[in-house]
């Protein structure tokens, strides 16, 4: 009699456990809107439940209009595994090798990058400066002016490489959008066209583009900074959406890139071994798009993304149906510190 009313206890523990997580979640993310300014929208899933799927503070601040689920974020950085998928699907096709050198699919790259091959662009470790990090980049007027990618890409030309290729790890957005001018050059098709067919529309991911500035787009969020001494939020700078290109230059939504995931775990997309080179760290723990870590014995991927007006983070572990989405409109790098905490309530 003792152990059946120790079992009823310890049941109704888990059960309440569970029943308590999601308003522990929400209290995490809410938590940090008020003490830090974070908005914009979270899903939260665990083994394949979602637990919390909600938008916080407001998608436009001058017309008080809420963030929701739906609501549209630009992505960043987060566009890279997209661009490392559309990759090895070219692989897969055997259109291109990993170990194809760059001057083999773009004859105007210089001699210092003949041996830098497709692997070390995906992995950041081709030594190429990135554009990003350049004086240019931070004018303006440069941020305003609309290039192709391979314009893009070879602004680091003449630039000396930080290392030889393979010898070292430095976070590179030219790597990526090199990337994406090969894509385009191979299958024939327009970058977000690709993926359009190839990512987006086997997954549903109706919800999902490339962020061109000009195109009117319902419920996309407008992008902000936040003063935290002030408590007080300003517009973003602007940037042409032409310059991220493969490196940073979708937007999606929370419930998007659940699809995302779930997709990417049940090989809609890519084999089983193709996965496996994508997940498979080198240098700091960066695979294709991916950086791989662990939590709780557990095998996480992730991915942070930053651009102007816009913080992202995506976790997932590799198996399973565990996954954490953060999208915000607001600059200051609060999602991936959201994901974190909310990682950590899902683990305790």
């Amino acid at each position: 009699m003792i152990n059946r009313i120790a079992l009823l206890f310890v049941t109704a523990c888990v059960v309440h456990a569970q029943n308590d997580l999601p308003a522990r979640l929400d209290a995490v993310v809410s938590a940090r809107m008020a003490e830090r300014g974070f908005m914009g929208a979270v899903l939260v899933a665990w083994d394949g439940k979602v637990l919390l799927e909600k938008g916080y503070g407001m998608a436009n601040v001058e017309w008080d209009i809420p963030n929701t689920p739906d609501t549209k974020f630009r992505l960043g950085s987060i566009t890279k595994q997209f661009t490392a998928t559309a990759i090895l699907q070219l692989v897969e096709r055997g259109s291109l090798a990993l170990e194809d050198s760059v001057g083999k699919h773009v004859p105007e790259a210089p001699q210092s990058w003949k041996p830098i091959t497709i692997h070390h662009l995906l992995n950041h470790t081709s030594g190429i400066p990135s554009y990003t990090d350049s004086p240019a980049f931070a004018k303006p007027g440069f941020r305003r002016a609309p290039l192709r990618p391979l314009e893009i890409a070879l602004l680091s030309k003449d630039e000396k490489l930080l290392f030889q290729p393979g010898e070292g790890y430095r976070y590179n957005n030219t790597g990526y959008v090199l990337l994406g001018h090969i894509i385009e050059t191979l299958s024939g098709m327009r970058y977000d066209a690709y993926l359009r067919e190839h990512v987006f529309s086997p997954l549903e991911m109706n919800d999902t583009g490339y962020d061109w500035t000009r195109p009117v787009l319902k419920k996309r969020a407008d992008g902000y900074g936040y003063n935290r001494d002030q408590k007080r939020y300003t517009n973003s700078d602007f940037l042409d959406m032409s310059l991220p290109h493969a490196a940073g230059s979708l937007y999606s939504t929370v419930r998007d890139l659940y699809k995302w995931h779930r997709g990417l775990s049940a090989g809609k997309l890519l084999s089983k071994g193709s996965l496996e080179k994508m997940f498979k760290p080198e240098r700091s723990n960066y695979g294709y798009g991916w950086v791989l870590e662990k939590a709780k014995d557990q095998v996480w991927a992730g991915h942070g993304g930053g651009i102007f007006g816009f913080s992202t983070m995506i976790l997932r572990t590799v198996e399973g149906d565990t996954a954490i989405v953060v999208l915000s409109n607001v600059e200051n790098g609060e999602a991936a510190a959201v994901a974190r905490q909310l990682r950590d309530a899902l683990l305790r």
